[in-house]
């Protein structure tokens, strides 16, 4: 029986993408480099700010270690977070069905301040009762503490609980904490070649299939 469903923030439940890929270029203008297609920013995120940044600087001909450019950049994205970000086609739909008959959290890589702003301000907070960010002593995804303190803390064992996200970090976080992985390939981060998936890995295309996924396992 299901007992928790987590989901990752970004690809999952939000489209982010072009707020973030323009918070990475305004810092890369202001450290002088030259800017990268977003698509090619897009592809770095994931594992988290601090190695997106390191990553952007060093593509873009910048010292990836130059002090100070992660906090710049929290500060830029954090002014710009919900310029363009919305949550995909039908996640609050689902989010209405879920949120009474089965407990809902948030794991993801993004800082916890930068995701309590998105939640809050697309109006998703209130669905979850528990969030962690990539900021947390759990550490980052796809190590699997932060993931396996949430299925704890709602008193889930891991194989009753339920990982939504789009990458492979999600799926190889599931496969260490031993729960259930659902990938949305709808998901930016989604490029995950079909040898590397299992027969037991769930897989949605759009957001409102996850209710027909979820409901045979409550």
């Amino acid at each position: 029986m299901l007992r928790l469903v987590v989901f990752d923030l970004d690809g999952t439940l939000v489209d982010s993408s072009t707020d973030v890929a323009n918070a990475t270029n305004a810092l890369i203008r202001e450290l002088g480099g030259a800017v990268l297609p977003d698509e090619r920013i897009v592809r770095m995120v994931g594992e988290g700010a601090p190695l997106l940044v390191r990553r952007a600087l060093a593509a873009a001909g910048l010292n990836p270690e130059t002090e100070g450019a992660l906090p710049r950049f929290l500060t830029i994205y954090g002014e710009r977070a919900l310029e363009h970000t919305r949550p995909y086609d039908g996640i609050p739909a689902v989010l209405d069905w879920l949120v009474g008959r089965v407990p809902l959290a948030v794991l993801t890589n993004k800082p916890l301040a930068a995701t309590g702003c998105v939640l809050a301000g697309l109006g998703l907070a209130a669905y979850f009762g528990d969030t962690i960010g990539g900021d947390s002593p759990f550490g980052r995804k796809p190590d699997p503490r932060g993931l396996l303190h949430l299925a704890r803390a709602h008193e889930a064992d891991p194989g009753d609980t339920l990982m939504v996200g789009d990458s492979w970090i999600d799926r190889d976080t599931a496969r260490a904490a031993g729960t259930r992985i659902c990938l949305a390939r709808y998901g930016f981060g989604f490029r995950i070649p079909p040898d590397q998936l299992r027969p037991d890995d769930l897989l949605i295309d759009r957001p409102p299939d996850l209710i027909a996924t979820v409901e045979p396992l409550l």
